[in-house]
Order: structure tokens, then sequence, then C-alpha cells
């Protein structure tokens, strides 16, 4: 059976779609969009000690460079403006695309429901210095992009984190773009700028085309970006100049000496979970990793042969996994104490993207992006298993250590392992 990709992750097929799946009717009922209380939700707000800024980083003038969102702790102020969540509308169209909706359809619906949606994130806020940050590289789903896993990344800075949310441009994200230049006759105009956003649209799988060979290559480009940018990161903490082609307003200076270089960890969702995978193999200053609800299908077989000897976190959703994706996993942990894996009860795959969040009840239940737990809790419970997982493989002196039960898969909403039953079937 052919694996299909639902939006934001990965499915084995139409049966356990655990997510947005790609093959909607291209015009939904109308009736679904006209409920006006479904535009009042929000993005949870961090939870932790500090303010939380976010800016974008897009380097050289080529599909080469680097491209993330960088969130961090900030320092307080009531001035700033929070981001947009969703930036640009050839988001909307990427999304349309991917879910094969009519782009004039798609654009209209998300920019109704979501194109006043922020993110509790203050936009090129002032930098908090004082301190050396832990580093965290986040790697997004199938369909996914740099701004909509916001809910995580604000928590992990808002808890003394600086985090880079890098957008891939393998052409996995439904939509990314690089600037380029505009050549000589184009900006002649001084009101003109001299650079234009190049697209980038998710690339469907072409007719007779093997799936696992496409995604094992996008996986190790994707893991080359997350490399790309710790190292980014990392010049910039050192003190090196880096030129932003974006030209925000952020004070990149102000990050000097802010990076604890010792305590560097890599995480992400879905097809992002098994870029983690890929990731700790190849890069050693990756100290753990953190895999939401992984897709292992990309994954090579190389992978399981001792390569990957850092610390990993498995947090699955209940409705996503499948036997074989949890075999897998499975044989990646082998006996190795370091690796856990655990399952949030009544979530599922759209239970870690942000529009679990700015969703209402008609809409999510059409597009599965709510389970029976609360979102809220959901993501509490994600997300502070991940912060006492980090802070036992990073060393950190922080307070985290009160959620271990939770990496150990006790507590409310969890349990140790998997709810997948893999057992060998008896013979009849």
């Amino acid at each position: 059976m052919r694996l299909l990709p639902p939006a934001l992750g990965a499915s084995p097929g139409p049966a356990r779609l655990g997510g947005v799946t790609p093959g909607l009717p291209v015009k939904a009922p109308m009736e679904m969009w006209t409920n006006s209380t479904e535009r009042f939700y929000r993005i949870p707000e961090g939870k932790g000690p500090h303010s939380v800024g976010c800016t974008d980083l897009m380097t050289e003038n080529a599909v080469e460079g680097s491209f993330l969102r960088l969130y961090y702790p900030a320092r307080d102020a009531t001035d700033t403006e929070e981001a947009r969540w969703i930036p640009d509308r050839e988001y909307y169209q990427g999304l349309s695309d991917f879910l094969n909706m009519y782009r004039i359809v798609g654009e209209r619906l998300f920019h109704y429901y979501v194109g006043s949606v922020t993110c509790p994130a203050k936009s090129n806020a002032a930098f908090k210095p004082g301190e050396k940050y832990p580093l965290l590289i986040f790697s997004h789903g199938l369909g996914a992009f740099r701004t909509i896993y916001s809910a995580i990344c604000i928590e992990m800075a808002s808890q003394g984190f600086i985090v880079a949310a890098v957008e891939h441009r393998d052409e996995s994200a439904s939509a990314t773009y690089y600037c380029k230049r505009r050549s000589v006759s184009e900006s002649q105009e001084e009101s003109t700028s001299n650079m234009e956003k190049e697209w980038i649209y998710y690339r469907k799988l072409k007719t007779g085309e093997e799936e696992r060979c496409l995604r094992h290559k996008q996986v190790q480009q994707r893991a080359q970006e997350c490399i790309k940018a710790l190292n980014l990161i990392l010049k910039i903490s050192s003190g090196e100049e880096v030129t932003n082609v974006l030209h925000s307003d952020f004070d990149w200076n102000s990050l000097k000496d802010s990076v604890d270089t010792s305590r560097i960890a890599v995480m992400g969702h879905s097809f992002g979970g098994a870029t983690v995978i890929e990731s700790l193999s190849k890069e050693i200053r990756f100290r753990c990793g953190i895999a939401l609800d992984v897709w292992m299908l990309p994954v090579g077989d190389d992978i399981y042969q001792n390569s990957v000897q850092q610390p990993l976190l498995f947090i699955n959703s209940e409705k996503f996994q499948w036997a074989d994706n949890i075999l897998k996993i499975k044989k990646l942990i082998s006996n190795d104490a370091n690796k856990k894996m655990i399952t949030i009860k009544g979530s599922v795959h759209q239970s870690f993207p942000d529009f679990t969040f700015v969703s209402g009840g008609i809409i999510a239940r059409f597009f599965k992006l709510k389970g029976e737990i609360d979102p809220n809790e959901a993501i509490d419970i994600s997300n502070h298993a991940s912060l006492a997982f980090l802070q036992k493989h990073l060393s950190l002196k922080k307070d985290f250590d009160k959620w271990d039960s939770l990496v150990d898969g006790i507590g409310p909403n969890v349990i140790p392992g998997s709810n997948i039953d893999i057992s060998p079937a008896e013979p009849e």
C-alpha cells in the first residue's frame, strides 16, 4: 500500500489518515465556512518566565541559502506588534495546492479564517542578553512551513531556548521562497526594490514515482539544511557579520555570545521527525533529538545500524501511528535506555501544528485537526515531556525535571510506548 501524506505530516493510507488528506473535494460545502465564531481562536502564549520575540532570517540570493524563523527570549516591550502567523498569500496558495483545492477557493477561505491571526511573539523585539541560551533547531512536517509550529517554538523560547525553525526548500513545504535580484530593466524605478521573491511550491509525486526514493532524497537535504541553520546561528553568536536579505529591523549583533554551544538539540514533527533522526546521524553537535509523531518512511536503512548514538525521544499521537512505523521506531530504539517512546492519549497527527488552535469545531472535524483531548492539554504534555528530556540530556539547571514522569509515559493522558498492537497475528 502506497503511503499517502496528509497535510503537515504523513500517513500510511486513506483508512488511517491522522491529519488532513489530499484529495479533499475541491469545493467544500460553503456553509462550513460561514460561522463567524470560527475566527476567534488563538495560539497559546509561552508559559515560561521570558517574553518571546521572533524574526526571520534569509541568507544569500539563491535557493542554497538558509531561511528560518528565530524565536528567542526578548526584552519586555509593550510597543512591539505580534508577528503575522502566515505572512504571505502564496502560503495560502501552497496549502490549497497541497490539499487539492482550487487556489481561488483555498486562498479566500484561509484569508478569511486565519488572515488576521498573529502568533504570540513580538516581531523583531529586542533580544534579551545576559546569559547563554541552549539552541534548538526545529524541522517542519510535509506541507508545512516555518511559522506554523509557533505554539511549540514560543513555549521553548519562553523557557529559555533560542529556537531556529527552518523552512525547507526540498519541495516538501507547501510553499517557500528565496530572494533574487531583479534585472536592471525591472528595477530602474527608484521606488521598486531590486529584490524579488522566487516561490517554490510543494512537489507532488509523479505518476509511477516511488515515494520512498523521493522522501529519502528530501530528508537528506532537510538534514543538511538543519546543520546549515546550526552553523549560521553559531556564526552569528561568535560575532561574525551575516547579511539578512530580508532587511528586518532586528539587531543581529545582539546575539553575540548568546548561544551555549555545548547545549544544542534538534526537534521536528512527522517528516521533520525523520529529519531529526537523519540530522542526529550526521551531526554530533546535536546532543539529543525529539521526534513528534515521526514518519519513518524517509529514514534510510543505514540509520538503523547504530548510526544514531544520541538520546532520542519519540512523542506520538494516538491516532496517526501504525504497526510498520512503530516497528521501525522500536528497531531504532533497540535496547538504548536513552531512547524513549510515549503516546499522548486522544491526540491526532495535527495536535502538534498550530492549526489545531485556530480552527473551530466544524472545520476541525472536517480536516481532522483536533482529537478527543483538549488541544492545549495535548501540547502541554508534549512540551513538558520535551523540556524534561532536554534538561536531562543537555544538563540544564532548570526545574523541568518535575515532568520527568512524562518521559516514561506516566501521567494523565499519556502512556509508555505505543497504543498500536505489533504482536504477530495468531495462526488460524
